[in-house]
């Protein structure tokens, strides 16, 4: 998705509309993507083969003796002692393990397989921690009352997040903003991401006008652009 010209002044005068009418401030962000891509990859690995292979053994009786039969190979019957077994369990874990791990950070630096295999809890938990930074980078924390909002997205992880300030929630509920989210999310998924943006800040004006009426000597602490965030390096 590309932001032009003509995107970054209509989303720069939404915020100026929205902020006519309230002494909130609106800051929009939209990154690439919220974390380092090898990285993810070798996260997404690990977390699977760890996971992996214990389900494999418990739930498919997988051993030495099946992997045999299952090649076709002959064997022979013999009694074997406890701690040859034990031996050959944890080297035949260890090997599943390693397969497994090899395998899926391969696929993982594909982008789009990348997203298949991270979980979407981690997802969610870094593009939030991603967010925070963002809000307070951009001295959403600093305004005089305590009533700055941030419209987050990031492109590569399908995720948007909307945060506000300690003194907006002590006046609004989660169904508030949860209808900015949607209205930004809408946008986004239809591949227009100013589209979005403009809906969730005419959304989250019309609350903060409800809620912290533009004072008489209200000044505007922020800017009012759209900021783009690069993939990180």
């Amino acid at each position: 998705m590309k932001i032009s010209d003509e995107d970054h002044i209509r989303i720069a005068e939404a915020v100026a509309r929205a902020e006519a009418s309230t002494s909130g401030e609106i800051r929009c962000v939209l990154a690439a993507e919220t974390e380092n891509t090898p990285l993810s990859a070798l996260m997404s690995a690990a977390l699977v083969a760890f996971i992996l292979p214990p389900l494999l053994v418990f739930f498919l009786g997988l051993g030495p003796d099946s992997l045999t039969r299952l090649f076709g190979s002959w064997t022979a019957a013999h009694l074997q002692s406890p701690n040859a077994q034990v031996y050959s369990m944890l080297a035949l874990y260890t090997g599943l393990q390693a397969v497994i791990f090899a395998l899926i950070a391969g696929l993982s630096m594909a982008p789009p397989l990348r997203r298949l295999f991270t979980p979407g809890t981690i997802v969610s938990a870094r593009v939030r921690r991603a967010a925070i930074e963002q809000f307070e980078a951009l001295g959403l924390t600093h305004t005089r009352d305590a009533t700055g909002v941030l419209l987050f997205a990031s492109l590569a992880d399908h995720r948007a997040e909307v945060l506000a300030d300690s003194g907006i929630y002590g006046r609004t509920t989660p169904a508030d903003w949860q209808h900015v989210a949607d209205a930004l999310v809408a946008g986004l998924a239809a591949g227009k991401p100013a589209d979005g943006f403009v809906a969730a800040v005419d959304a989250a004006g019309e609350i903060l006008a409800q809620h912290f009426p533009r004072r008489d000597d209200d000044t505007n602490e922020l800017p009012d652009g759209l900021v783009v965030r690069k993939r990180p390096s």
